[in-house]
Protein backbone atom coordinates (compact mmCIF):
# COMPACT_ATOMS: atom_id res chain seq x y z
CA UNK A 1 0.00 0.00 0.00
CA UNK A 2 2.61 2.77 -1.35
CA UNK A 3 2.04 5.61 -3.36
CA UNK A 4 5.24 7.55 -5.55
CA UNK A 5 6.05 10.45 -3.28
CA UNK A 6 8.89 12.85 -3.79
CA UNK A 7 11.26 12.09 -6.40
CA UNK A 8 9.12 8.87 -7.67
CA UNK A 9 10.08 7.69 -3.63
CA UNK A 10 7.60 4.83 -2.64
CA UNK A 11 6.21 5.96 0.49
CA UNK A 12 3.30 4.51 2.77
CA UNK A 13 0.09 5.76 3.06
CA UNK A 14 -0.73 6.44 6.63
CA UNK A 15 -4.14 4.95 6.77
CA UNK A 16 -5.58 4.96 10.87
CA UNK A 17 -8.35 3.02 12.20
CA UNK A 18 -9.41 4.29 15.34
CA UNK A 19 -10.88 1.46 17.22
CA UNK A 20 -13.51 2.02 20.76
CA UNK A 21 -16.56 1.64 22.74
CA UNK A 22 -19.73 3.72 22.65
CA UNK A 23 -18.79 7.44 23.61
CA UNK A 24 -15.01 6.52 23.88
CA UNK A 25 -13.65 9.54 21.92
CA UNK A 26 -13.45 7.74 18.62
CA UNK A 27 -15.07 10.57 16.48
CA UNK A 28 -13.36 13.60 18.22
CA UNK A 29 -10.00 11.66 17.64
CA UNK A 30 -10.43 11.70 14.13
CA UNK A 31 -11.47 15.33 14.14
CA UNK A 32 -8.27 16.08 15.82
CA UNK A 33 -6.56 13.67 12.71
CA UNK A 34 -8.42 15.85 10.41
CA UNK A 35 -7.67 19.03 12.04
CA UNK A 36 -4.12 18.90 12.59
CA UNK A 37 -3.85 17.69 8.78
CA UNK A 38 -5.41 20.59 7.46
CA UNK A 39 -3.37 22.99 9.80
CA UNK A 40 -0.20 21.54 7.95
CA UNK A 41 -0.86 22.93 4.71
CA UNK A 42 -2.60 25.52 2.62
CA UNK A 43 -3.46 22.99 0.40
CA UNK A 44 -4.91 20.27 2.37
CA UNK A 45 -8.38 19.26 2.78
CA UNK A 46 -10.32 17.18 4.65
CA UNK A 47 -13.64 15.19 3.89
CA UNK A 48 -15.64 13.41 6.40
CA UNK A 49 -17.80 10.31 4.61
CA UNK A 50 -20.68 9.58 7.39
CA UNK A 51 -22.13 6.52 7.13
CA UNK A 52 -25.47 7.48 9.25
CA UNK A 53 -28.66 6.43 7.90
CA UNK A 54 -31.73 8.69 9.10
CA UNK A 55 -33.80 5.92 10.04
CA UNK A 56 -35.98 7.71 12.27
CA UNK A 57 -36.51 11.03 13.76
CA UNK A 58 -34.12 10.51 16.75
CA UNK A 59 -31.48 9.32 14.75
CA UNK A 60 -31.89 12.41 11.78
CA UNK A 61 -31.83 14.74 14.90
CA UNK A 62 -28.72 12.64 16.43
CA UNK A 63 -26.98 13.12 12.84
CA UNK A 64 -28.41 16.72 13.00
CA UNK A 65 -26.10 17.40 16.16
CA UNK A 66 -23.08 15.48 15.45
CA UNK A 67 -22.92 17.76 12.45
CA UNK A 68 -23.05 21.31 13.94
CA UNK A 69 -20.44 20.39 16.42
CA UNK A 70 -18.37 18.91 13.82
CA UNK A 71 -18.55 22.05 11.76
CA UNK A 72 -18.21 24.46 15.07
CA UNK A 73 -15.11 22.11 15.98
CA UNK A 74 -13.45 21.99 12.74
CA UNK A 75 -15.02 24.36 10.36
CA UNK A 76 -12.78 23.49 7.42
CA UNK A 77 -14.15 19.80 7.41
CA UNK A 78 -16.46 18.70 4.81
CA UNK A 79 -19.55 16.34 4.72
CA UNK A 80 -20.70 13.99 2.59
CA UNK A 81 -23.10 11.24 3.80
CA UNK A 82 -22.63 8.07 2.37
CA UNK A 83 -24.87 5.16 3.95
CA UNK A 84 -24.22 3.26 0.84
CA UNK A 85 -21.74 3.11 -1.67
CA UNK A 86 -18.67 3.81 0.81
CA UNK A 87 -16.24 1.63 -1.52
CA UNK A 88 -17.27 4.05 -4.05
CA UNK A 89 -17.24 7.14 -2.18
CA UNK A 90 -13.54 6.57 -0.91
CA UNK A 91 -12.07 5.87 -4.52
CA UNK A 92 -13.61 8.59 -5.75
CA UNK A 93 -12.65 11.37 -3.51
CA UNK A 94 -9.05 9.96 -2.01
CA UNK A 95 -6.24 12.37 -3.28
CA UNK A 96 -2.90 12.87 -2.08
CA UNK A 97 -3.75 16.39 -0.45
CA UNK A 98 -7.04 15.05 0.92
CA UNK A 99 -7.26 13.46 4.72
CA UNK A 100 -10.78 11.26 4.28
CA UNK A 101 -12.43 10.38 7.43
CA UNK A 102 -14.68 7.35 7.04
CA UNK A 103 -16.90 7.92 10.46
CA UNK A 104 -18.23 4.82 10.82
CA UNK A 105 -17.90 1.29 9.62
CA UNK A 106 -20.03 0.26 12.01
CA UNK A 107 -23.09 1.40 10.70
CA UNK A 108 -21.96 0.75 6.71
CA UNK A 109 -21.79 -2.90 7.70
CA UNK A 110 -25.22 -3.01 9.90
CA UNK A 111 -26.78 -1.24 6.71
CA UNK A 112 -25.40 -3.87 4.61
CA UNK A 113 -26.37 -7.08 6.61
CA UNK A 114 -29.59 -5.12 7.65
CA UNK A 115 -30.72 -2.62 5.15
CA UNK A 116 -33.63 0.10 5.90
CA UNK A 117 -36.85 -0.48 4.85
CA UNK A 118 -37.33 -0.21 1.10
CA UNK A 119 -33.97 -0.43 0.29
CA UNK A 120 -32.56 -3.65 -1.23
CA UNK A 121 -29.99 -6.18 0.31
CA UNK A 122 -25.94 -5.79 -0.71
CA UNK A 123 -23.72 -8.38 -1.32
CA UNK A 124 -21.80 -7.80 2.20
CA UNK A 125 -18.75 -10.29 0.68
CA UNK A 126 -18.60 -7.93 -2.33
CA UNK A 127 -18.65 -4.95 -0.37
CA UNK A 128 -16.23 -5.93 1.69
CA UNK A 129 -13.68 -6.68 -0.49
CA UNK A 130 -14.68 -3.54 -2.68
CA UNK A 131 -13.66 -1.49 0.78
CA UNK A 132 -10.29 -3.25 1.37
CA UNK A 133 -9.60 -2.36 -2.80
CA UNK A 134 -10.61 1.31 -2.10
CA UNK A 135 -8.33 1.41 1.00
CA UNK A 136 -5.44 -0.06 -0.58
CA UNK A 137 -5.53 1.48 -3.56
CA UNK A 138 -6.20 5.21 -2.07
CA UNK A 139 -3.42 7.98 -2.63
CA UNK A 140 -4.72 9.70 0.05
CA UNK A 141 -4.60 9.07 4.16
CA UNK A 142 -7.99 7.80 5.63
CA UNK A 143 -8.51 7.70 9.06
CA UNK A 144 -11.66 4.89 9.69
CA UNK A 145 -13.74 5.18 12.79
CA UNK A 146 -15.59 1.66 14.21
CA UNK A 147 -16.99 0.77 17.21
CA UNK A 148 -15.46 -2.70 19.21
CA UNK A 149 -18.37 -4.42 19.71
CA UNK A 150 -16.38 -7.65 20.80
CA UNK A 151 -15.65 -7.82 23.98
CA UNK A 152 -18.71 -8.78 25.69
CA UNK A 153 -20.90 -11.91 25.76
CA UNK A 154 -22.32 -13.38 22.59
CA UNK A 155 -25.21 -11.71 21.58
CA UNK A 156 -28.31 -14.24 21.67
CA UNK A 157 -29.62 -12.84 18.31
CA UNK A 158 -28.33 -14.20 15.22
CA UNK A 159 -28.35 -11.33 13.50
CA UNK A 160 -26.82 -9.50 16.24
CA UNK A 161 -23.92 -12.18 16.24
CA UNK A 162 -23.95 -11.82 12.54
CA UNK A 163 -23.25 -8.08 13.19
CA UNK A 164 -20.47 -9.05 15.35
CA UNK A 165 -18.54 -11.61 13.24
CA UNK A 166 -18.63 -9.63 10.02
CA UNK A 167 -17.48 -6.67 11.88
CA UNK A 168 -14.71 -8.29 13.46
CA UNK A 169 -13.52 -9.88 10.22
CA UNK A 170 -14.17 -6.24 8.85
CA UNK A 171 -11.60 -4.83 11.43
CA UNK A 172 -8.51 -7.68 11.13
CA UNK A 173 -8.80 -7.01 7.62
CA UNK A 174 -8.47 -3.07 7.72
CA UNK A 175 -6.30 -3.02 10.70
CA UNK A 176 -3.31 -5.33 8.54
CA UNK A 177 -3.91 -2.19 5.44
CA UNK A 178 -3.37 0.37 7.93
CA UNK A 179 0.12 1.45 9.84
CA UNK A 180 -1.52 2.65 12.50
CA UNK A 181 -4.54 1.43 14.79
CA UNK A 182 -6.06 3.33 17.52
CA UNK A 183 -7.99 2.18 20.78
CA UNK A 184 -10.23 4.76 22.37
CA UNK A 185 -10.63 4.16 26.28
CA UNK A 186 -12.31 7.20 28.05
CA UNK A 187 -11.23 9.91 26.08
CA UNK A 188 -7.73 8.28 25.80
CA UNK A 189 -5.80 7.07 22.61
CA UNK A 190 -3.69 3.84 23.20
CA UNK A 191 -1.44 2.64 20.11
CA UNK A 192 -2.37 -0.54 19.25
CA UNK A 193 0.05 -0.80 15.79
CA UNK A 194 2.23 2.18 15.03
CA UNK A 195 4.30 1.39 11.66
CA UNK A 196 4.58 4.91 10.76
CA UNK A 197 4.27 8.36 11.79
CA UNK A 198 1.60 9.92 11.00
CA UNK A 199 1.16 13.73 9.52
CA UNK A 200 -1.49 14.49 12.29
Amino acid sequence: MTVAGLHGVARAVPHELILGGARSGKSRRAELCARAWLAQSAQHQALLLATAWAGDAEMAARIARHQADRAERVPALATLAVPRGLPQALAAHSAPQRLLVVDCLTLWLSQCLMPPPGEPPQDLAAEHAALLGALAAAPGPVVLVSNEIGQGVMPLQRAVREVVDALGALHQAVAALCPRVTLMVAGLPLTVKNEETAPW
